[in-house]
């Protein structure tokens, strides 16, 4: 059964073509009725009109026997019938009956051109030609079958070839139209999944940039808290105003942590006008306000930036300072009490230099957690810069962080 199916799969329909005529469309519906009133219309009335002393439509077939006007009505109005399945796998049988007949056959001239037509309209190229052949090669035995008075066999035949070649351009035309609108109906299609898969890209990419965001503005506050509470908890006879000055550091530090997470978070919203920076954005300008909050934390750091703020990218800005950022946190959470001296030189061309070294740790009270996670997440935010990032402990024995960012000119 199965090598049977794929012997005669091209016998099939194809996808243009309504699988089940049970589930026809309004317009299917429509169509349907006035294909088969057309069909047995003609059928009726040219039976009618042979039926009659003197045809008045059909005046060439005057004459033709009574039992050949029935035998062709019978056989017309089957044909007629079968075009309600048109649309299924009866179409390449109702189109070999009709085949058949078409060497007599006078009532169902317009059902044979719609048989054709549909196979134009559904069927490949292939199934096609070898019913038009075949319906030709009939329509040449026609008029010796049933001569019409008045005309001769060659007229008789080549308006019979008119006619077949007329409803077969007229369904490839069809055919060639529906595939057009298909084929633009599954770009548009194609094209609206591509664009939902690039949206969803974007937004997996957002909310990648945020969780870096996140990570760099938080852990830096969240240090500075942890770094004051544990003064705190090591001096439990620690003055008053000592207490009062590290408590207001801690709420500080705290109310700003809440705010730069309102900013970060403010980026999911859709009201911002477009085009607008995305807060939060700070560049190199911002450095020495970043080195004097943790100054004001106790960490002893040293400043040195030799390029001037505005000439540096906006972009290359704002990925130095999350990894000046990130470096003083590690120093604070790491080395806590140790001086910092950061470094950012560069020139348009050659680069944007950041270094950032501390003594190496001699040891550590209890670790905060997410350790590590910041230098991974700045090799990974420096590389998509097109820059890059290393760390580790020097002869000197200390420990450094060196990135370099690309400064176009």
């Amino acid at each position: 059964m199965g090598k049977l199916s794929q012997e005669y799969r091209w016998l099939l329909p194809s996808a243009l073509e309504a699988s089940d005529p049970g589930r026809r469309s309004t317009r299917d519906w429509l169509v349907d009725i006035l294909v088969f009133l057309v069909g047995f219309g003609f059928t009726l009335y040219g039976t009618i009109d042979l039926l009659r002393p003197e045809p008045s439509f059909l005046v060439e077939q005057a004459g033709t026997p009574t039992w050949l006007v029935w035998t062709d009505f019978a056989c017309a109005t089957v044909a007629a019938v079968g075009l309600w399945f048109r649309r299924t796998r009866l179409l390449i049988p109702l189109a070999i009956y009709c085949l058949v007949i078409s060497t007599f056959t006078v009532a169902a001239g317009f059902t044979l051109l719609i048989v054709l037509f549909s196979i134009a309209v559904h069927r490949k190229f292939s199934v096609l030609a070898i019913f038009f052949l075949g319906i030709t090669a009939t329509n040449a035995l026609f008029p010796f079958i049933r001569p019409e008075h008045g005309r001769d066999y060659w007229w008789t035949a080549a308006w019979g070839t008119v006619f077949l070649l007329i409803a077969c351009l007229w369904g490839m035309v069809v055919r060639a139209r529906r595939q057009l609108v298909a084929s633009y109906r599954d770009r548009a299609e194609r094209a609206e999944a591509e664009q939902q898969l690039r949206v969803a890209q974007a937004r997996a990419t957002e909310r990648n940039r945020i969780a870096r965001e996140m990570h760099d503005v938080l852990a830096h506050r969240i240090s500075l808290l942890s770094l004051h509470a544990g003064a705190l908890e090591i001096k439990p006879n620690a003055t008053p105003d000592e207490v009062t000055s590290a408590a207001g550091v801690i709420r500080a530090s705290a109310h700003q942590a809440l705010q730069d997470l309102r900013e970060v978070i403010g980026v999911l919203r859709d009201d911002r006008p477009e085009g607008a920076p995305e807060p939060p954005q700070p560049t190199l300008g911002a450095l020495p306000a970043l080195a004097e909050e943790s100054r004001s934390a106790g960490t002893k750091v040293s400043l040195d930036v030799s390029v001037e703020p505005d000439t540096v990218p906006a972009g290359t800005g704002r990925t130095a300072y999350r990894i000046v950022q990130e470096g003083l946190t590690n120093a604070r959470k790491h080395a806590p009490g140790a001086a910092v001296r950061v470094n950012v030189a560069g020139t348009a061309g050659d680069g944007l230099v950041i270094d950032i070294r501390n003594p190496w740790p001699i040891s550590g009270g209890a670790s905060i957690p997410g350790t590590g996670t910041g230098l991974i997440g700045l090799t990974e935010r420096a590389a998509l810069a097109g820059g890059r990032l290393s760390h580790g402990r020097t002869p000197q024995d200390e420990f450094a962080l060196t990135a370099w960012l690309p400064w176009p000119t």
